[in-house]
């Protein structure tokens, strides 16, 4: 299995396997796209995004992968609670992974994470749902 599977596997276990408000099951997916009726639920999406292959050795290289993490849910877009609680969970995410290894792969080492958009105001404006992305990179040398 490649070393970016393996990452976001990981990634969705370590998510699957902690204790976040509002409560979600992540998935690991290569198309987060959803109806708007799918997205009353809470959706927790983590796509494989990039690899980055560096030397690190004459015989051995550092493997860079790159995850986006999607949160995604439908939402009454005056509702400012409901979005803070979103945002909240976003940072609940982020503090999760951030600074960790992942369980099912220790050998993965973070490296960085960042959030980008925040949140996508014009899926707010244009569609009612609140979305927003984390990525996050972790490095495993082979």
């Amino acid at each position: 299995m490649s070393t970016i599977i393996q990452i976001a596997d990981a990634i969705v276990a370590g998510l699957n396997a902690g204790s976040f408000a509002p409560p979600f099951t992540a998935q690991r997916r290569y198309r987060p796209t959803f109806d708007l009726a799918e997205l009353d639920t809470l959706r927790v999406s983590v796509v494989p995004k990039s690899v980055e292959i560096t030397n690190a050795t004459r015989s051995a290289s550092y493997f860079d992968c790159t995850v986006d993490i999607g949160i995604q849910q439908k939402v009454d877009a005056d509702d400012a609670g409901a979005i803070d609680a979103l945002m909240d969970l976003v940072q609940q995410i982020a503090d999760h992974l951030r600074m960790q290894r992942l369980s099912s792969l220790p050998e993965a080492v973070w490296l960085r994470i960042a959030n980008e958009p925040v949140f996508a105001p014009e899926m707010l404006d244009q569609e009612r749902v609140f979305t927003a992305v984390l990525t996050v990179t972790y490095r495993v040398r082979r």
